[in-house]
């Protein structure tokens, strides 16, 4: 008997924890931007996983990267050496302009190990008092899901019921330089930001708060710690959104695309100051942190960004997007917002929860979701064309009409 899209989705109800709320949509199959349902229909993917797959949908340089590895060696531990780890992050570090580079696994896991970093570079070279340690981050901030990221949330959605909550974490305004000033201390050791929030409905800040906030923290010898997991490896249209502003953060998290959308790979990267003093053997880890299969497949995403101009693409695409959205005429969408191809429509009040406008458009072919109750953010793969996005707004603004 053949399965239908609801049969899926009753038996994911039943035996899954309820922490998610999927739009109704059971996918099968992915290449390029389009993604095909359980029951032969065709959408375009318009979230990417969360920017994960910058690359679209089983890009063939990857796919092969990761069967050419998956036929010799996938996994050592780091208590080996492995021939695919050094490749990977040399090439890493030569593109981003850092000494080193840490792989871990997953977002969180960058964001972590960014923390422990910025901890121990206070304690060991700023020379703040043991236990002392303070990070300033900013409200409505996404960072992660473990008990320490979710502590210094302030969404009640995400830290409601799961505390007693790790101590050392200041929160302010986002896009508030005095605020930061304010909250700085003598312990303060670093600064933690996304230069676009994301999965706040892409809050863009004011054009030169990332400048502003990186020399208070250079004044004060603070840590500027740059969560780049969503709005890095070219989503904004630059390989970090943090070059917009000529800025070079101490340390970087990046994740998701660096994956190539086959295989959790993320790393933080700093130079040999931050990282030497932070890390001696044994002191920070993961089995599969830096693990063969991952690096190979994580060498390959960088090279088809990098070989396919996606960085410029996203930029392209991104201002015509914009373009087509703005165009749009309906009295329910407020603002068209975004850099490069992390794109938000934020809806009028009185347009009613934008959960609704998600599920139409799934049922017209077109992959987004709703963030908070008023925003839906569009972020299809770097590899979309401009006939693609043609596609996708005719029938975006049937449903926003």
């Amino acid at each position: 008997m053949t399965r239908t899209t609801q049969d899926y989705i009753n038996e994911v109800d039943k035996v899954s924890a309820h922490n998610y709320h999927p739009l109704p949509a059971v996918i099968v199959k992915g290449e390029g931007v389009w993604v095909w349902d359980v029951e032969g229909k065709k959408s375009i993917d318009m979230l990417s996983a969360y920017s994960a797959l910058n690359q679209g949908h089983r890009h063939p340089k990857i796919i092969a990267a990761a069967k050419k590895q998956m036929d010799t060696l996938t996994l050592t531990s780091r208590a080996f050496h492995n021939d695919q780890m050094g490749p990977f992050l040399a090439k890493l570090t030569k593109l981003s302009g850092y000494d080193k580079a840490l792989p871990m696994c997953t977002g969180a896991e960058a964001v972590e190990t960014a923390i422990k970093a910025a901890r121990r570079w206070g304690y060991k070279v700023k020379k703040v008092p043991d236990n002392k340690a303070e990070i300033i981050v900013c409200a409505d901030n996404f960072h992660g899901r473990t008990t320490t990221i979710v502590g210094f949330s302030t969404d009640p959605v995400c830290n409601g019921g799961f505390g007693p909550f790790t101590p050392g974490f200041k929160i302010i305004p986002y896009g508030d330089v005095k605020a930061l000033e304010a909250a700085i201390t003598p312990n303060t050791v670093g600064f933690m930001v996304e230069p676009i929030q994301g999965e706040a409905g892409v809050k863009m800040p004011p054009d030169g708060y990332l400048k502003a906030c990186y020399n208070v923290t250079k004044k004060n010898n603070v840590l500027f710690i740059a969560d780049e997991i969503q709005t890095g490896l070219g989503r904004t249209g630059k390989l970090f959104c943090y070059q917009h502003e000529g800025i070079k953060p101490e340390i970087v998290c990046v994740g998701k695309a660096l994956g190539g959308g086959l295989y959790p790979v993320s790393a933080i990267l700093a130079d040999d100051p931050v990282m030497m003093a932070a890390f001696e053997w044994g002191n920070h880890g993961s089995t599969f942190g830096g693990n063969p299969l991952a690096c190979a497949i994580a060498s390959a995403a960088l090279d088809v960004i990098i070989d396919e101009k996606l960085i410029d693409r996203s930029n392209e695409m991104g201002e015509y997007f914009r373009g087509k959205l703005r165009a749009i005429k309906s009295d329910k969408i407020k603002e068209v917002r975004g850099r490069g191809l992390l794109i938000a429509v934020e809806m009028t009040k009185e347009a009613g929860h934008a959960r609704n406008y998600t599920e139409k458009l799934v049922a017209s072919g077109v992959l987004a979701k709703e963030t908070h109750e008023t925003t839906i953010r569009f972020a299809p793969p770097l590899v979309i064309t401009k006939k693609e996005i043609d596609w996708a707004v005719e029938r975006i603004a049937k449903v926003l009409a």
